[in-house]
């Protein structure tokens, strides 16, 4: 008699995922993407701080702006090659922009998923995104905005009046162009919703939430965005209104957009009677 043994069945090992290193890991949990949004946006928020009060340098004249432009591409005198630190800090920013939108755009897929219940009115429903659905909009718009800003001012593509190592003046002419001046405001109004946001959200994202201190989480954030889109805003404004004007050396030029090549090895502009 042949006596049949019944083996249990084995369960296939499996091998365990091999974790990667613990900044890493703690990036993938929903806690760790809103430290990354923070400090990223910590980052973003301390280059539009400097990159406002560079650009007020433009009431001060060309040379100061000129001077501010080349001194940022020295950096740090002979320590480095010539625009090595600029770069890093380039890089820098362009991976902050990076974590923060991929960091936003998964907490938010997160978010819907978790939602389970529906709104009892659609009083309630507005209410629960209206932050959110301000700061994805507003988010996109100064994305936008910065890719043209870069290739207009940077890289020059947008801009036809570019002259490399001439801050002062390409400034002035790109915002001489009113499409380009109404898009600098509608960017600037959006980064003022979203930094107000944004400055008010980081302190609970690094577990600052007192209701002590919530007073001044609320002062802080609308009194930075005030200050950022009042000093941005200025510009165009300026510029629009001739209150600044491209200048050839320390000669005003016309009131035109016309080119204005002062720099060395270039020929002088030609002022028209008009502006002599």
């Amino acid at each position: 008699m042949t006596s049949t043994v019944q083996r249990s069945a084995v369960e296939p090992i499996r091998r365990e995922r091999r974790k990667a290193p613990w900044p890493v890991e703690f990036y993938r949990s929903s806690v760790g993407k809103k430290w990354a949004m923070a400090l990223s946006g910590v980052l973003l928020m301390g280059f539009v701080v400097s990159h406002l009060i560079g650009n007020l340098k433009l009431y001060l004249g060309r040379e100061e702006i000129d001077l501010y432009g080349e001194a940022l591409r020295n950096m740090p005198g002979h320590l480095l090659p010539r625009t090595f630190l600029l770069w890093v800090i380039r890089i820098m920013l362009i991976g902050a922009f990076a974590v923060h939108i991929h960091a936003a755009a998964t907490l938010t897929r997160v978010n819907q998923k978790a939602r389970n219940t529906r709104y009892q009115s659609k009083r309630d429903y507005l209410a629960a995104n209206y932050a959110s659905r301000t700061m994805r909009i507003s988010g996109v718009i100064v994305i936008a905005y910065v890719i043209f800003h870069l290739g207009d001012l940077t890289a020059g593509t947008f801009n036809p009046k570019f002259h490399r190592g001439d801050p002062y003046n390409n400034l002035i002419f790109s915002l001489q162009r009113p499409v380009v001046a109404i898009a600098y405001i509608v960017a600037n109004l959006a980064l003022a919703l979203h930094l107000t946001h944004g400055a008010w959200s980081m302190f609970q994202s690094l577990g600052v939430n007192n209701p002590r201190i919530n007073k001044f989480r609320r002062h802080f954030a609308r009194g930075f965005a005030a200050i950022i889109v009042v000093g941005n805003l200025s510009f165009p404004i300026a510029v629009q209104l001739h209150l600044v004007e491209p200048t050839c050396g320390n000669v005003h030029t016309p009131k035109t957009t016309e080119k204005c090549p002062s720099l060395p090895g270039e020929k002088p502009a030609v002022v028209s009677a008009k502006g002599k």
